[in-house]
């Protein structure tokens, strides 16, 4: 590239800066494995840019993945596209599409000589670099600082293996966005020019070369920096026309959004616009550019079973005929743990779990999908990824369908029987995600004065916005500012209505200042139907935890049953709004109200269950189903990731007799079951009743908030009884913590106790009842 631009070369400063003050011989001393630069690279780019690794998902590759990647397509390579030598064959171009400081090139690298000097002899291997490496191996990175460690490592790499790079021999790493096809422009600012060259040299590899095998790590990142569309400006008719334009990678995932020839159906299908699906879909595209070609990806996961990634698995089944996904675990999101029992880890120092994903797109080639899996700790990970690759893996043969097109075993005969239940959603048609405030601590309290307090001060136009901000935490943020919130909410002359009940938690009701003005997401459309006398069922989408549901009369969080993923809420009732004439309307009755349950589905089951039949015996019977253990046992999986689907018995019988057990837990989820008369636990001791440090005894049945109290009679079953992904005793407590409980804090706590030991007791019966339930089950058209 020649000199340095004089704009870059604070980069190179900033760079000798952090080398200068490293020890570099203790981190290659201490460092093992054949790879010291890339050792070195992670821990350093975390001191030289932090935000920008973060924001780019940068990390390292363990020299294992890597090492099977490369060994799996040097194997398809001879086997699939009768390359004999793999990587050293002439006729093969390769490309790592994130290449970072280029461990997947130099691994490549590596193999592609061992080959020819295992083959032909060491005499010409020095000759393989200039004939071909340099020729027909590609990279590129965005980020300037592995862009420059790349480079020094190829360098170093390739004069070891006898052949010093001249001064008119560069690696092909070029520096680029590769989701950008764009290139920059010529300019006559001194010393820019070779960025624009660069630019140019990367878009003819992009649009026009050829490339056989794509490889690499390529970034996860949920909050992509690699928009999807752009606002575009054209004068037309004496005015400025704005409209929404895709970008080219924007484009190419709108593919992702189809399933079936229809669309996603997704409110918000934004794990889509992560970078590593935006890096497929750029893989892909270039492999179909060719018409033949292999990936070989380490990637997040979620692509193999989130309901979101359907439209995405149906396209990489259509454009490649094999598939081999080796899945990795180790995510502590989901708090993946081993079949046994024991500990899973992660083979990066992330949260999300990983795969490695191998795609062959070969006219003729035989179709197949197959499915591997590790789990373990992270040596043992290691150790086995470092001594195999495709051909001695043990794939298991899928054959993903529709719907889901899930990526993962499946068990086909419950799936297929599963599918053909009503989703909740389409037996609930009206529902959201619960609410989101961003600011809890300030709009939601255990004490409805305290939390009034509050806003009377917020209100309160002699105190200046400063204090308002610095006493409650309450900086300005991307579309709310505080002068006009408070501006909004002390000319709200009903205000005190808008303090209503909110279920936070499970078992757990606050107060809640329900105001457009401090509630980010209000969710009014759905919420304002809990606002009236209803109830509201409660589930994820998915879950990362047990699977949950929950019930409750009040307006709902987005995290009530589940901390990891979003709940929703489906009401019993819809109600008309006051003064307004629309379909549920009675111009002289405000209290209107229709079932929220699909016209089909319910004329269905009157049909089935007699005309007698009532919103709530739908809603107590689907309660009752989702607290059976068999159900989510079997089902399990399904459960994970998507909406619940809900079998109806035919048998009048026995649904009238899960009707009965699902409105008792009802009762008792909403503490208003006359089981509460004689609580099964008591609180004891003497002391201020304050929540100091919660611990239980197994031996003493016991639940102690501080040295001299505790609540008695608490099996434990009942103490470790979870409600999706909370243990509600530990939580309740968790969240009350430093408290002083009152009276009826304390008598609430022991209706808790008694709710959940009477609720593992009416799971039992649920259970015994439940295999029944499938046996003969009402058939409801979609």
């Amino acid at each position: 590239m020649g000199d340095i631009p004089s704009q870059l070369e604070w980069i190179v400063d900033d760079i000798a800066e952090v080398l200068s003050v490293t020890d570099i011989e203790k981190i290659l001393h201490e460092r093992t494995g054949r790879d010291p630069i890339v050792h070195f690279y992670e821990p350093f780019l975390a001191e030289y840019d932090p935000e920008e690794r973060e924001r780019r998902g940068v990390y390292y590759t363990p020299e294992s993945v890597v090492g099977y990647i490369v060994r799996s397509l040097h194997r398809i390579l001879k086997d699939v596209f009768g390359k004999s030598d793999g990587f050293a064959s002439t006729s093969v171009r390769v490309l790592d599409l994130a290449a970072g400081t280029c461990t997947f090139p130099a691994e490549a690298v590596r193999q592609a000589l061992e080959e020819f000097s295992k083959k032909y002899g060491d005499g010409g291997k020095a000759k393989l670099i200039p004939d071909h490496i340099l020729k027909n191996f590609y990279a590129f990175e965005l980020m300037m600082a592995p862009y420059a460690v790349g480079h020094l490592k190829i360098a170093y790499l390739l004069e070891e293996l006898g052949h010093a790079l001249q001064k008119d021999e560069r690696f092909q790493l070029y520096l680029t966005n590769t989701l950008d096809m764009q290139e920059l422009e010529e300019t006559k600012l001194p010393g820019m020019s070779s960025l624009a060259e660069e630019s140019h040299l990367a878009g003819k590899v992009k649009k026009e070369s050829p490339i056989l095998v794509i490889l690499g790590n390529p970034p996860y990142s949920g909050h992509s920096a690699n928009a999807a569309w752009k606002m575009e400006v054209k004068h037309e008719g004496g005015r400025d026309i704005r409209r929404k334009v895709f970008t080219f990678i924007g484009d190419l995932i709108e593919d992702y959004k189809q399933v079936d020839g229809k669309p996603l159906g997704e409110k918000n299908p934004k794990w889509l616009q992560d970078d590593y699906v935006k890096f497929i879909r750029f893989a892909q595209w270039k492999i179909e550019q060719k018409g033949e070609g292999v990936l070989g990806l380490i990637t997040n996961h979620s692509y193999l079973d989130n309901p979101t990634f359907r439209g995405m698995r149906q396209s990489l089944m259509q454009s490649f005929e094999q598939i081999y996904l080796f899945h990795l675990h180790g995510s502590s999101l989901k708090k993946e743990r081993c079949p046994d029992g024991s500990k899973d880890e992660n083979v990066f120092d992330i949260q999300q779990g990983v795969a490695i994903g191998l795609f062959i797109k070969k006219t003729g080639l035989e179709r197949k999908i197959g499915y591997a899996e590790l789990w373990g700790t992270r040596d043992l990970k290691y150790d086995w990824l470092q001594n195999n690759d495709v051909t001695t893996t043990s794939w298991t043969k899928i054959q993903p369908k529709s719907p889901s097109y899930f990526f993962i075993p499946r068990d086909e005969a419950s799936l297929d029987r599963y599918l053909r239940y009503p989703k909740i959603t389409e037996i609930f048609p009206v529902n959201s995600v619960g609410i989101v405030t961003s600011r809890d601590d300030f709009v939601i309290d255990f004490e409805k004065e305290d939390l009034n307090r509050r806003i009377r001060m917020f209100r309160d136009k002699n105190l200046a916005d400063d204090i308002i901000r610095d006493a409650f935490g309450l900086p300005d943020k991307k579309g709310w500012k505080l002068t006009t919130a408070r501006k909004r909410v002390s000319e709200d002359k009903n205000w005190e209505e808008k303090t209503v009940h909110l279920l936070y938690r499970p078992f757990d009701v606050r107060w809640i200042f329900y105001h457009d003005d401090l509630v980010e997401r209000a969710r009014r459309e759905v919420m304002r139907h809990m606002q009236r006398p209803n109830l509201g069922l409660i589930t994820p989408k998915q879950f990362k935890e047990e699977p949950g549901a929950f019930v409750t009369e009040h307006v709902t969080g987005h995290k009530t049953v589940s901390a990891f993923d979003i709940n929703y809420i489906f009401p019993l009732y819809c109600y008309s709004e006051t003064g307004k004439k629309d379909l549920l309307s009675k111009l002289n009755d405000p209290e209107h109200r229709k079932p929220n349950i699909a016209p089909a589905v319910f004329q269905r089951l009157k049909d089935v269950y007699g005309p007698q039949l009532e919103p709530e015996d739908i809603f107590n019977y689907i309660y009752a189903v989702l607290y059976s253990n068999n159900y989510r046992t079997k089902y399990v999986e399904f459960l994970k990731t998507d909406f619940p689907r809900v079998p109806f018995v035919k048998d009048r019988n026995l649904f009238r007799k899960m009707v009965g057990i699902g409105q008792e837990l009802v009762s008792l989820h909403l503490i208003k079951s006359d089981l509460f008369h004689e609580p099964g636990c008591r609180f004891q001791g003497k002391g201020n009743c304050r929540v100091e440090k919660k611990e239980y005894s197994a031996n003493q049945k016991r639940v102690c908030i501080n040295q001299t109290q505790y609540f008695e009679g608490v099996e434990l079953e009942v103490w470790e009884y979870h409600v999706g992904g909370y243990q509600v005793l530990d939580q309740w407590l968790k969240d009350h913590r430093r408290r002083i409980l009152s009276t009826e804090d304390i008598k609430y706590y022991c209706r808790v106790v008694t709710a959940l030991a009477k609720t593992i007791e009416m799971q039992h019966e649920i259970d015994e009842l439940y295999p029944q339930v499938e046996k003969d089950v009402i058939t409801i058209a979609s």
